[in-house]
């Protein structure tokens, strides 16, 4: 009897475990699942969030960042150059900085003045040429050139040495001296004309540079003195007005270099025109020594003509 009732609860015993496991096991199922939507998520789902959360975010960051303004310049103003330098100098500065004005202009105005006078003597050369050696005589060659022309002012007072050589006072010089002396007088008096002006140009070209290298120096001594009074030594003070007083040689530069070129070619094209005219009173004194074409009557023209008549000018 023993035995059999073991066996009986040994048997209820196993049933009730078996109930009670299968009861158990769906809540385990849910408790699971539970902890499992509590743990952070894969990498499959925080890529798919990421790609899910990559427009928002980007949208957010273009409203974010404003967009750029438009690039402005501002103007800065000198306070430094040739205004403030002829507002602040004072009456020595002024009167180098007018003088090199002065000189340019000058130079310039001769220069261009000069040019022009060469190319108008080149072209009378041509002329006379022309029409002095084609004329019955030399007076009426030297009738045909302009009043203004250097070759016209050669050849009558060449005529007129020859035609007035036989008077009481040259009768002991010889005819072919006489007519010599008066020709290259007349030329020398025409190279004076050309070369009127070129002395200036030379002495601008010499001296322009030293006069600006001085305004420079006295603008300089100004500027350190003002500055030390002062009592600041920066950069900022010390390099504005030493570099407006440069200013001066730069001017002094500007205008020497030019009269310098200018003299050089104006010297240059003078010894072209003068042997044109070297040329042509050989030639007039070899008419005139021949007497073969020698004017049989006076010119009306006086010997001491006046200097605007050996100007090479229209």
């Amino acid at each position: 009897m023993k035995k059999r009732f073991r066996a009986a609860l040994a048997a209820s015993l196993m049933i009730t475990a078996g109930i009670g496991g299968t009861l158990a096991a769906p809540q385990a199922v849910l408790a699971q699942e539970g902890a499992a939507s509590a743990l952070p998520p894969g990498p499959a789902a925080s890529g798919t969030a990421l790609i899910a959360a990559a427009p928002a975010a980007a949208s957010a960051a273009d409203r974010a960042v404003p967009p750029p303004e438009p690039a402005t310049s501002a103007t800065v103003e000198n306070p430094y150059g040739l205004g403030a330098l002829w507002a602040n100098g004072d009456f020595v500065a002024r009167f180098v900085l007018g003088l090199l004005v002065v000189m340019s202009l000058g130079s310039w105005y001769i220069m261009i003045t000069k040019f022009l006078e060469q190319v108008r003597a080149n072209s009378r050369a041509k002329s006379a040429d022309e029409q002095v050696w084609n004329a019955p005589t030399l007076a009426e060659g030297a009738a045909q050139l302009d009043d203004a022309s250097p070759f016209r002012f050669i050849a009558e007072n060449a005529i007129e040495a020859g035609e007035h050589h036989d008077t009481a006072l040259l009768d002991s010089v010889d005819r072919n001296t006489w007519i010599d002396l008066n020709i290259e007088r007349s030329i020398t008096n025409v190279s004076n004309r050309l070369q009127d002006g070129l002395a200036f140009l030379g002495t601008v070209g010499s001296t322009a540079p030293f006069v600006g290298l001085f305004g420079t120096v006295w603008g300089i001594y100004h500027a350190l003195t003002a500055i030390g009074i002062a009592g600041q030594a920066s950069i900022d003070k010390v390099a504005g007005p030493v570099g407006e007083a440069l200013i001066m040689t730069a001017i002094g530069l500007a205008v020497a270099v030019p009269a310098v070129l200018g003299y050089n070619f104006l010297v240059r094209r003078n010894k072209s025109v003068m042997e044109r005219v070297r040329d042509f009173g050989a030639q007039l004194h070899t008419v005139l020594l021949a007497g073969g074409r020698r004017a049989a009557g006076s010119i009306a023209t006086s010997a001491a003509q006046s200097p605007q008549a050996l100007a090479v000018q229209s």
